[in-house]
């Protein structure tokens, strides 16, 4: 059994009555045991009890990325300025089409070490090789959603491989990795999906209990070839097919009417808004406000650092957060407490996993992050969450922890070569340009 007791913190909290508190946090083994503006009492602190001094730093729980590619890293800068079809069928899917698994996994490792430096603890990550992805989770101690993304336009005996193997890698790597590696099924979008085979991916869904992860509405393109090929926008179209009988994540969401916007929220459909990676796509705007008015849980996602260019979930919160002021002509459209929310709480909400990580209080697993705040865009010391929104940056993660363990120390990952990830992943990429 392993103890940590930080002492003299400030510790945002995101709990509702009390979302910032100046005090002490004691961590043992995986879980937050005591949380308070006074120190512990001697009898819930072990005799080797490990001590940090908390005062030059600020801790929240660590940001949930609820979207994303990461071996898509190694196409950061290949190709921008591009609209979404065009980006997809012209540079990326061609350049996919080359990647052999040392690929997958050199461009994961770089995403992990840019998502960890920043203060990412855990992702949702849709790509193929998975099991590439979901070794280097369980060898960097990170937290993942995971999910076999599939694209269905191939012959019928190629669609039934990718569906066996997306169910086989759902049922063999959920709950592994003492429990951070949890698993969707994700049909990759109803544009490259035909309906029959969506289906066939919520039969799966219903019978191995397992959510649902798909791309809906990300551009009015899509929108408009859904109702030419099927009659009806996607969210109608997904709800039809079944997929929302199942707990589900949908990724974008940008182009919605009102009437699929009350669907989404009876529904219990959460949306991961990626708001940089959607407006460098020229994709739009999501209806952000009006989905959180409804009801609907609103988290963050990157995307790939390949429409992005980066995975610093910090600055999708900032984004966030002016955004949907500056469209709506209301500066308290999104305030900056939300924002931290939607990085937080609402993503373990959209992940499932509410329960267990997205605050700072007894009981929830201990992943968290240490800021320096110490930077000069920290002082004056007047209000914490407005700094960590407007102010902040992944830079300024000096420490992480995820379930208890430390994987980020003084800025330098703890579980990783860092150097030969990135060797590795210049390597890769200069194999795929010559391929």
């Amino acid at each position: 059994m392993s103890q940590l007791w930080i002492e003299n913190g400030t510790f945002i909290t995101m709990d509702e009555d009390v979302p910032v508190l100046t005090g002490h946090m004691v961590i043992t083994d995986d879980k937050i045991t005591y949380i308070g503006e006074a120190a512990p009492a001697p009898v819930q602190l072990q005799q080797d009890v490990t001590r940090l001094d908390g005062t030059k730093l600020a801790f929240l729980p660590g940001l949930i990325n609820t979207h994303g590619h990461a071996a898509m890293t190694l196409l950061r800068g290949y190709s921008d300025d591009q609209n979404l079809q065009v980006w997809l069928e012209e540079k990326m899917w061609p350049m996919e089409g080359k990647y052999v698994d040392h690929d997958t996994r050199s461009g994961t490792s770089l995403a992990i070490v840019e998502m960890l430096k920043s203060g990412t603890t855990a992702f949702v990550d849709m790509y193929d090789r998975m099991d590439e992805v979901a070794q280097m989770v369980d060898s960097s101690g990170m937290r993942g959603v995971l999910t076999r993304g599939v694209i269905g336009l191939c012959p019928e005996e190629v669609q039934q491989a990718k569906l066996k193997e997306a169910i086989a890698f759902a049922r063999d790597w959920n709950g592994k990795g003492d429990g951070r590696i949890t698993t969707m099924i994700s049909p990759h979008a109803p544009y490259t999906c035909p309906p029959d085979y969506i289906e066939k991916f919520v039969q799966a869904a219903h019978e191995y209990n397992l959510p649902m992860h798909t791309h809906m509405s990300e551009s009015i393109a899509e929108v408009e070839q859904n109702v030419r090929d099927y009659g009806c926008r996607p969210v109608e179209h997904l709800d039809r097919l079944g997929v929302f009988t199942r707990p589900a994540l949908v990724a974008h969401a940008v182009h919605l009417t009102e009437g699929e916007i009350e669907l989404l929220a009876a529904r219990g459909v959460a949306v991961s808004h990626n708001p940089i990676s959607n407006l460098k796509l020229a994709s739009g705007i999501a209806r952000v406000p009006d989905l959180l008015r409804a009801g609907v849980t609103v988290a963050l996602g990157t995307d790939s650092a390949a429409s992005n260019n980066n995975l610093n979930l910090f600055e999708e919160i900032r984004m966030a957060a002016l955004l949907h002021k500056g469209i709506s002509g209301d500066p308290t459209a999104i305030p900056a407490i939300e924002a931290l929310r939607m990085g937080t709480v609402y993503g373990a909400r959209a992940i499932w996993q509410e329960q267990a990580l997205g605050q700072l209080k007894v009981g929830m697993k201990a992943d968290f992050i240490a800021i320096d705040t110490e930077k000069p865009h920290y002082y004056p010391k007047t209000d914490i969450i407005s700094h960590l929104v407007y102010s902040g940056s992944g830079q300024d993660v000096k420490h992480v922890w995820v379930d208890g363990k430390q994987l980020v120390k003084n800025g330098q990952c703890t579980t990783l070569d860092e150097e030969k990830i990135r060797y590795e992943a210049q390597a890769s990429f200069e194999r795929l340009l010559k391929s």
